[in-house]
């Protein structure tokens, strides 16, 4: 089988091919769909040379698939594709008209499997810009030549292993694309590390409502399956927090009696919606992946029209985004009732959106911008975050933060945090705050948080380990009534110092406080001339 190790170097390799003509951020847009093609039609051999053993000839279950195609649904193989967009007829095609083959072949995929609607054919092939091909045939050619020289089967590689190249790829498309990559990609070892915490049990259902490429929901299938698969078992017994929090290798599927996790995600943007449900086929696993807005439209509801609730969510919204304030008050589902937050910044919107999506058991893993714990604290009078902020205090519903080091994530050098929201917290009344903000590897472009660090934040968090007086070198145990004393800065570096270093503001962070204030100066402008208005002075 092939390693991971050859399928990086190989599926770079591939994207190298076509990097020259075409942008960075787009060419992921033409291998990824390539790469999952392949994967889709080697398994199908797959499938059918199987069948042909059981039913002794290969043409008994070729005739057998084309009359469940005219009845309905295909059973017999999970994807049927269409000869056309078998590989073997893409890789004999040759040059001239490839563009518009590649083109007929994903969407004659994607009529023959609906799921695959808007997965496998966001994009053409043969598409033009200002008159001139994006990619040409001859590039094509080249990419599917280069793809050519390993199956991706059932035999020939595990999906866990294809899994983490394809993520391989995503990251290395993330170093290039700047700005937009937080839109689609999370730093591996931070969907690790949240996985760990969020602890997910056979059968439980995980919610991600900003699921970008979704490897946050797969981080924590992978998360169950180190568990339970029998390649850690003596590690994992003796000490299930330190054991290194890495995807298992070996096998990606759970063992027989374990039920698997019930993944649900919802994404917005087409691209993105499109890579998710690619990484789950390509993972092998079964989620359901729907297309929308969370905020205005959420796609997950009950018979009687409610949220439906999850067991688990993890998310890594976009940061400090701006919905208007109505967004909040007219909210048919009536999620924002803790407060609406400020247009400036929907962090506590999405908290608010995930907390209503969490059941009665429920716990959510969440990162944020550092300035989420934080703004408000120290205000005179009223301030809508800090606000929000007390009323989960005082429901006792955060159970830890955890401060993350600089320059982890492709759409800025900011720090984030993440938050922990329970609500079944073991620990009433105390809340865990970790200063994780030195616990990293330098690396290029971005720094990188090792093994040895997760499994390290990870023990802390599982163990609740704390000193005598509930303070340690990396994190401190504050009761609500603390908290509510620092009104409600929930910051860790507030609380844990490292090398007795200052917290400095990050530019993004001082930016969304000055467009805080601008909002609380001009409501106050607002309420002081209805009350001039009154009083007959204007």
């Amino acid at each position: 089988m092939l390693d991971i190790q050859t399928l990086e170097s190989w599926l770079w390799d591939a994207a190298c091919v076509i990097r020259g003509p075409i942008d960075a951020p787009k060419f992921k847009d033409y291998i990824l769909p390539l790469i999952f093609l392949k994967r889709l039609s080697d398994v199908f051999d797959d499938e059918i040379e199987r069948l042909s053993a059981e039913y002794g000839s290969r043409e008994l279950p070729l005739r057998l698939l084309e009359q469940e195609r005219e009845r309905g649904p295909v059973r017999l193989v999970r994807f049927y594709i269409p000869e056309n967009a078998r590989w073997e007829a893409i890789r004999k095609h040759g040059v001239s008209g490839l563009g518009q083959f590649l083109t007929d072949a994903v969407r004659d995929v994607a009529r023959e499997n609906p799921s695959l609607q808007g997965v496998i054919n966001m994009v053409d092939f043969n598409a033009t810009a200002a008159g001139q091909r994006i990619i040409s045939d001859e590039y094509l050619s080249s990419l599917i030549d280069v793809l050519s020289k390993h199956r991706l089967g059932l035999q020939d590689v595990e999906p866990d292993i294809l899994g983490r190249a394809y993520e391989y790829l995503l990251r290395k498309f993330a170093e290039g694309q700047g700005q937009s990559a937080g839109e689609f990609y999370t730093p591996r070892e931070v969907a690790i590390l949240m996985a760990h915490m969020l602890d997910p049990q056979p059968g439980m259902t995980v919610y991600d409502p900003t699921c970008g490429s979704g490897g946050l929901l797969i981080k924590c299938h992978l998360r169950l399956v180190e568990r339970f698969t029998t390649k850690n078992t003596e590690s994992t017994e003796k000490n299930s927090v330190s054991s290194v929090p890495s995807v298992v290798q070996k096998k990606s599927t759970l063992p027989p009696g374990v039920a698997p996790l019930r993944l649900f995600g919802q994404e917005i943007n087409p691209a993105t919606f499109a890579m998710a449900r690619m990484n789950v086929v390509i993972h092998d696993l079964q989620a359901d992946i729907r297309i929308g807005d969370t905020m205005r439209l959420p796609a997950f509801k009950d018979t009687a029209g409610r949220l439906q609730t999850f067991d688990r969510v993890t998310a890594n919204p976009m940061w400090n985004q701006k919905f208007p304030v109505e967004t909040y008050e007219n909210d048919p589902f009536e999620r924002f009732a803790l407060g609406a937050p400020p247009s400036s910044s929907a962090d506590w919107g999405w908290l608010q959106h995930m907390l209503a999506s969490l059941n009665e058991r429920g716990k959510m893993a969440v990162v944020l911008d550092t300035g989420a714990v934080s703004r408000g604290s120290g205000n005179q009078g009223s301030n809508r975050e800090r606000d929000i902020r007390k009323a989960f205090v005082e429901r006792d519903l955060i159970e830890a933060v955890i401060l993350l080091p600089e320059n982890l994530f492709y759409n800025t050098t900011a720090p984030g945090i993440i938050l922990v929201i329970n609500r079944a917290k073991p620990r009433r009344g105390e809340i865990l705050l970790i200063n994780a903000s030195q616990q990293f590897a330098k690396g290029r472009p971005k720094n990188y948080l090792t093994k040895e660090h997760i499994a390290r934040i990870a023990e802390i968090y599982h163990q609740w380990s704390v000193g005598a007086n509930n303070h340690s070198p990396l994190h401190a145990v504050i009761t609500s009534d603390e908290a509510a004393r620092n009104d409600y800065n929930l910051s860790p570096s507030r609380y844990v110092s490292t090398n007795g270093k200052e917290e400095v503001l990050p530019l993004e962070e001082a930016v969304v406080r000055l467009q805080e204030a601008e909002e609380e100066r001009a409501e106050a402008d607002r309420a002081l001339h209805e009350v001039l208005r009154t009083l007959g002075v204007l």
